[in-house]
């Protein structure tokens, strides 16, 4: 598909996450008026109790609505990221489908793919409040946040309590010394699934927000320009990092999410003891295990530690979530649900299961993981949320990013490269 510049649209830098009141009105689903129509859905909880949840959210949006049929397509993450690029360059999108907001969606909305639901869903919209910035462009709504949340350090409170680890850290330097503890245990402190790239991406991304500040970054959004000394110090503080070796063995290869040898598997399974990963972690965990309960009580988190020297914010969170969104030209009875799985009853069932961190207000109460409720808190207080970089730049400038990172995990680029191969990309798109 033919790629609008992202200069010339109107695209956020950060997530604007603002305290909301009230609920969506009706738990129930609302029933749909007009003859037989199927509806497609594509989500990625294609496991463990997150799959059987949704077949059954969908199938009592049917019952509540005769002649409507759900078409439920659960995938893995990074499968689904590859058939809807696909869906999106023939035309044949599903009727539903996950967005992640930003320059994406600037694009999607550039090409006529995403439906504006501004009317459609208002009480939705207005139920769930200022989360549903980060999928707005001009001032019109496409998506329906359902979860936003904040990457950080998931790891393992067992294996810190083997190497001795009593704290976690909060500056680098602290940092260096508990990776320093886990390996003189004999624990392999990191994984990264750095064979999908982005999980590495999320390294630079993170340096980039504490070294720049949030004027600088909010400003790169819309000029494409990376010329600012702070993204070069970015990739030089990702630099020292990998010089310490704190990888699994194998990192390179590994994937993100897939199996029990990717990088969340390492984590899930005790056989590493950091990984850097959104909210969704625990979830996902909960899916690679044989028993279905991932880390369990061992599941501990911490912040992206602070940078000494550092232009940005040093407590700015690196984030963004997921949103559903409708096609352009899907039935009515896509709007219905969409607008369902955003209502109360749903949210707290997808709270209660800690499938994310709910938008609905009233579902928040029900997340019952302590480390997922302590990241509300962390998502509430943030000065700001930084939206991904490869969403926030979209596909041709993220994507330049992400490879240019990938090979400097490889010894094969330097932290001016990243940025020439940012900004080369940059310029391309204008």
């Amino acid at each position: 598909m033919k790629r609008t510049p992202l200069k010339a649209m109107a695209v956020g830098a950060s997530i604007a996450l603002l305290a909301a009141c009230g609920s969506t009105a009706d738990a129930e689903p609302e029933a749909t008026e007009g003859g037989d129509v199927t509806v497609t859905w594509w989500h990625n909880s294609n496991t463990g109790d997150g799959k059987d949840y949704y077949d059954t959210v969908a199938a009592d949006f049917e019952a509540a609505n005769p002649g409507v049929t759900v078409e439920v397509n659960a995938m893995q993450h990074e499968d689904m990221v590859t058939k809807l690029e696909a869906a999106f360059q023939s035309g044949d999108t599903p009727d539903i489908y996950m967005e992640r907001g930003g320059g994406e969606l600037a694009d999607h909305v550039a090409a006529g793919i995403t439906m504006d639901i501004s009317e459609a869903a208002a009480d939705t919209i207005e139920a769930i409040g200022g989360s549903v910035a980060g999928w707005q462009v001009d001032g019109k709504t496409y998506s329906l946040p359902f979860s936003v949340g904040v990457v950080g350090f998931w790891y393992n409170k067992a294996l810190f309590e083997q190497a001795g680890i009593t704290e976690t850290p909060t500056t680098w330097d602290e940092y260096y010394d508990v990776l320093d503890q886990l390996k003189a245990a004999g624990i392999e402190p990191i994984s990264v699934g750095a064979g999908d790239k982005w999980p590495a991406a999320h390294y630079w991304y993170y340096f980039a927000l504490r070294q720049c500040s949030q004027d600088v970054l909010s400003e790169a959004v819309t000029s494409l320009d990376f010329s600012d000394e702070c993204f070069v110090r970015a990739g030089e503080s990702l630099e020292e990092l990998i010089a310490a070796e704190p990888f699994n063995a194998g990192f390179l290869a590994t994937p993100a999410q897939t199996g029990p040898t990717s990088a969340s598997g390492l984590l899930a399974t005790g056989k590493v003891a950091i990984q850097l990963m959104g909210h969704w972690e625990p979830g996902v965990m909960q899916g690679l295990t044989e028993d279905g309960t991932g880390l369990g009580e061992n599941t501990g988190w911490f912040a992206f530690p602070a940078v000494d020297g550092g232009e940005g914010e040093q407590t700015a969170a690196l984030g963004g979530g997921d949103a559903w969104a409708v096609s352009e030209g899907a039935p009515d009875a896509a709007v219905d649900f969409a607008e369902y799985l955003l209502s109360d009853e749903v949210q707290k069932g997808f709270a209660e299961l800690d499938m994310g961190l709910p938008t609905n207000p009233s579902a928040s109460q029900y997340v019952s993981d302590p480390a997922l409720a302590a990241l509300l808190e962390v998502r509430d207080a943030a000065p700001y949320v930084q939206l991904y970089f490869d969403t926030a730049f979209g596909a041709s400038v993220g994507g330049a990013m992400n490879d240019a990172i990938a090979l400097m995990f490889a010894g094969q680029a330097t932290p001016q490269d990243i940025v020439d191969a940012t900004q080369a990309a940059a310029d391309a798109e204008g």
